[in-house]
């Protein structure tokens, strides 16, 4: 029965299923702190890479011990596979990454993607401490230094205002408008899109005490305007 088992699943099976369970759940982990924050790469994708990279690596450790023990003129390289997967990992991380206007988004969900898929080769290939002491500083990364963060930058934070209009719009008007509500324009974009119309992007200052409902009431009056709105 043991050697009908180990036909089947190979001498290394418990092994392996201890390595990517233990993928799963470290990689879960970083993965469910993105879900909660609603990045578009969360819970499914972190676990998806962590699995796929350790099954990579463990491939690349006992996938040719066959192959070895039956030919005596093949070379083992237990690098080669792992180093595709590191420098192949980059197209998913790069389909997390948003550019909208002036605003970039998801630069923190590719590096985690990234460094999940380096926690699942290590996972592989045994190094179980390092790789749960790496998801905690992980962790502790996105959670914590992401609230220091915040309070580092406050009073510098900018808000971005999108507005949609017909290419007659004269932006002096806009800008007019903002500045007697004494908002500090920071940067000013205009992205042609479709059907005859603009998107002009102003990021400004952001203030707690502005009162935006008035301001966007105001500058929706102004003539060819067809839609404003305000991204964080």
């Amino acid at each position: 029965m043991t050697d009908y088992f180990d036909q089947i699943f190979g001498d290394h099976f418990l092994l392996i299923m201890l390595r990517v369970f233990v993928a799963l759940v470290l990689s879960g982990v970083i993965g469910f702190e993105r879900e909660l924050k609603n990045h578009s790469a969360g819970f499914r994708t972190h676990i998806l890479v962590g699995i796929g990279s350790c099954l990579m690596m463990l491939l690349s450790l006992y996938g040719f011990e066959a192959y070895i023990d039956r030919y005596d003129n093949i070379r083992f390289d237990p690098t080669r596979i792992p180093s595709y997967v590191i420098s192949g990992i980059g197209f998913l991380g790069a389909g997390t990454i948003i550019v909208y206007g002036g605003t970039v988004r998801g630069l923190t969900t590719a590096a985690s993607i990234w460094a999940v898929a380096g926690l699942g080769l290590v996972i592989g290939i045994g190094m179980y401490g390092t790789a749960v002491f790496t998801t905690l500083v992980i962790l502790l990364s996105l959670i914590f230094l992401n609230n220091f963060e915040r309070l580092f930058r406050k009073g510098r934070s900018s808000s971005l205002i999108e507005i949609v209009a017909l290419p007659d719009l004269q932006i002096s008007n806009i800008v007019s408008i903002l500045e007697s509500y004494h908002i500090t324009i920071k940067k000013v974009e205009i992205v042609q899109v479709e059907n005859n119309l603009r998107s002009i992007f102003i990021k400004v200052n952001k203030d707690t005490e502005l009162d935006k409902i008035s301001l966007f009431e105001e500058m929706s009056r102004v003539e060819f305007v067809k839609n404003i709105s305000e991204r964080s």
